[in-house]
């Protein structure tokens, strides 16, 4: 009897295992064959007020299937390009970091040798958070690379260098990150309003190497202008925190700041990126589902992630 089948499974969004995208689940960490890693970094005792992001790499792979239906790729007709085009995209979904509840240190570095292990195996490491504290095991990992310079999409600076002993929390890692010596500058892209960091540390951050922008800076210059002033032709390593968008598309996080970004405006910013210099990084954190109530913000991090993979592959091979 015939089951209907033309050629192979037609594996709607809604059918079968959650990974990724659908793509390839390799849990042997020591047979990571693909251009692009994606491992998940369950963490959020980092938090300062609301928890959550604990849920955002489930969240964020259960809202990638709605892009995967397309096996042929991605037909982008802006561009006239297919991006990850099936016969050409080797994408891997590697699990997640084993958590320790209530220890960071240990939590971390599960994080950080998983990404270890994606460096390793020559492959680009994607890391879906989590709240923002992930970052600082995830560039921790890149110390016996060349150099980085990292690109930060977010609400907040997280220049905090301590509170109350606590140094690694999700208010810290672009201090933590400023303080390695193979990061060679921040880009810090989004930061607005009634913030977490003082007045010492912007102070502390431009002090370091960073160039801050607000939204409404980055819409006064345009995307050609801000791009200008990433240092072209560097490693990049790009740092997502979800509450850069504003919350009218991305209310799915625990801290939310009004006056964010638009989808296209971050989409324009990555893609000048990825034909600018190497991405070698990406972590996007802070998706919490139980503020999402219809999905919006974890498919809008699938969305994003995608779209990035796939101009990161088309670009490296153009």
């Amino acid at each position: 009897m015939s089951h209907g089948y033309e050629s192979g499974r037609l594996d709607l969004p809604f059918v079968g295992i959650c990974t990724f995208g659908k793509y390839p689940l390799q849990l042997d960490w020591d047979r990571i064959e693909a251009d692009v890693a994606i491992v998940g970094a369950p963490f959020d005792l980092g938090t300062q007020w609301r928890s959550g992001a604990r849920s955002g790499p489930r969240a964020i792979r259960e809202a990638s299937t709605l892009f995967a239906f397309g096996h042929a790729g991605a037909y982008d007709h802006e561009d006239d390009v297919v991006y990850l085009p099936a016969d050409k995209t080797r994408i891997v979904d590697i699990g997640d970091a084993d958590m320790i509840h209530t220890d960071t240190a240990r939590s971390h570095d599960n994080i950080e040798f998983a990404v270890r292990k994606i460096l390793k195996a020559g492959a680009l490491p994607v890391v879906l958070g989590g709240d923002h504290s992930i970052n600082i095991p995830c560039v921790a990992a890149f110390s016996e690379e060349a150099p980085i310079h990292i690109v930060q999409f977010d609400a907040h600076l997280d220049f905090v260098d301590e509170r109350h002993g606590v140094r690694n929390g999700h208010g810290s890692p672009l201090r933590r990150a400023a303080e390695r010596p193979y990061v060679t500058g921040l880009t810090q892209l989004g930061i607005r309003n009634v913030s977490s960091t003082a007045r010492e540390g912007y102070e502390a951050a431009r002090a370091m190497g960073s160039d801050i922008l607000s939204v409404r800076q980055i819409r006064k210059l345009g995307t050609e202008a801000v791009l200008k002033r990433i240092p072209a032709g560097a490693r990049y390593y790009v740092t997502i925190d979800i509450d850069g968008f504003d919350p009218s598309i991305a209310p799915g996080t625990g801290t939310p700041s009004h006056g964010g970004f638009a989808y296209y405006e971050v989409l324009e910013l990555l893609d000048g990126l990825t034909r600018r210099g190497t991405v070698v990084g990406i972590d996007l954190v802070e998706v919490a589902r139980e503020y999402d109530p219809a999905g919006v913000t974890s498919i809008l991090a699938a969305q994003l992630l995608l779209n990035l993979i796939g101009r990161v592959l088309h670009h490296r091979k153009s």
